[in-house]
Parts: structure tokens; sequence; C-alpha cells
């Protein structure tokens, strides 16, 4: 317990996966844990994402997150990053000062950048590929980056990253083989533009008040709790499994 309490853990992306991933780390006795997200709770994440509920639709996620996790232990030392991890900010994140970078991130220019950039540190790196347009949690499967199959996601970062540099070393990803047809169209919230983060303005960063995904995604994928939950649970777990086995 005190070598996990000792560990420095950053996750990138705290919605379906990432937050799942957050509670059980601190739960499991992670005391230094880093989350970013630049995004605020809407009414669509409820159906997955732990700190989504209807008092905290508009709320800035990782605000949300932090409260949740330091009722779970008032010592936890937990940093909450309102950001977008990107090209231009990525040296913000000092990565080499983690024992463990965890990508929970659903833009793939940020997530292939941020898997360069993480497996050039002394950090264990943990990614979570594709968990939408998924139900069949027996279809789930861990597997070093390169080995993972059946996974749109994944193929398309693979093809991605080999346009430029390469992963520094391998790591390990969370995935799934099962793929559904998706039945859904339009933007998540069903109008043109979500104003779920702009019902409770003055919270957090002020210029990303405004800040909202909805509207900008090109194709909205089915999401289920249980899927998403299995991943952040299964990425936690590597992460205390990597620490009991040390």
């Amino acid at each position: 317990m005190e070598e996990i309490a000792d560990k420095k853990v950053i996750i990138f992306g705290i919605g379906g996966v990432g937050s799942w991933c957050a509670e059980s780390l601190i739960r499991s006795g992670i005391h230094f844990l880093t989350i970013v997200d630049s995004d605020r709770i809407c009414i669509t994440n409820i159906n997955r994402q732990l700190h989504a509920t209807m008092q905290t639709v508009g709320e800035v996620k990782t605000d949300a997150l932090k409260k949740r996790l330091l009722e779970i232990n008032p010592n936890a030392e937990i940093t909450d990053i309102q950001k977008i991890y990107n090209a231009a900010n990525h040296d913000q994140f000092n990565l080499d000062s983690y024992d463990y970078i965890i990508d929970a991130i659903d833009s793939l220019g940020s997530k292939v950048h941020l898997i360069r950039e993480a497996t050039k540190t002394k950090a264990v790196f943990f990614s979570s590929m594709g968990a939408s347009l998924k139900l069949d949690p027996t279809q789930i499967r861990v597997a070093e980056f390169w080995k993972v199959q059946g996974c749109p996601l994944g193929s398309k970062i693979r093809k991605y990253i080999r346009k430029g540099e390469l992963p520094a070393k391998p790591f390990m990803c969370i995935y799934s083989e099962e793929l559904l047809e998706n039945r859904g169209s339009g933007s998540s919230c069903g109008t043109d533009k979500c104003l779920c983060p702009k019902m409770k303005s003055g919270v957090g960063d002020p210029e990303l008040d405004d800040h909202e995904w909805c509207s900008q995604k090109a194709v909205i994928n089915g999401t289920v709790a249980h899927i998403t939950a299995i991943y952040g649970f299964t990425l936690a777990g590597l992460v205390i499994q990597d620490i009991y086995k040390q």
C-alpha cells in the first residue's frame, strides 16, 4: 500500500473511460493523481460518465470529479487541469514527473501526440482504444499497441502514426474486437449546438466557458456504461498490477 501511495499518475481525458479509471485508482490507494480534461459535463454524459448527474450538468468535469474523489480520500493530492492536451501545450504537463501516464483521449490528433511523447518518458504508459459501439464485455482485450486487432480506432491510429514518429517503446492498450452498427445521427444533444456547458458559466477557466465538443463531432457513436467502466477499471488494474509486480 505504501508503494501504491507513492506513485504519481496522470490521466488524460476523464469521460466515460477516464472517470472510472480515476475513481478505481483512488479507491485502490493512489495518492498523487492528476486529471486532465477541457470539457464540461453534458446531459448526454449521464449514461456512462461517473461524475455526470442531473446536478452536475454544466460543471467543469475536472472540478466535479475532483470533488467526488476527495470525498473518497480527503487526504489524496489531486491536481485538476482544465485544458486540452495538444502539440502546442504538451510541455506544460511535465510528463517526466509521473510514474504512470494514462491515455483516455477522444481526439485522434491529441491521442497520437500523447502516445509519441509519453513513450519517450520513464513512465509506464497505458492507452484506451475505442469504447463506442460495443455491448459485449467478453470481447474486451488487453494487448500491446501493434497487436490490437478488430478495433477501428486502433487501426486508424496505427495508420496515422506510421506517417511520422513511431512510439519510442511498447505500451499496452485496452480495446474490444466487437463492432456494432451505428444507428444514431446528428449531434449528441439533438441540437445544432450543445447548450449544456453554458448552464453554469463562470466555472473554471474563463477561456473555456463556452467550450464544448458535441457540435464539433462529425459522428456520434453510441456508448454504454458497463463497457466504458470496464475499460476504465482495467486501465486502473494495469497500473496496480504493474506496481504489484515491481
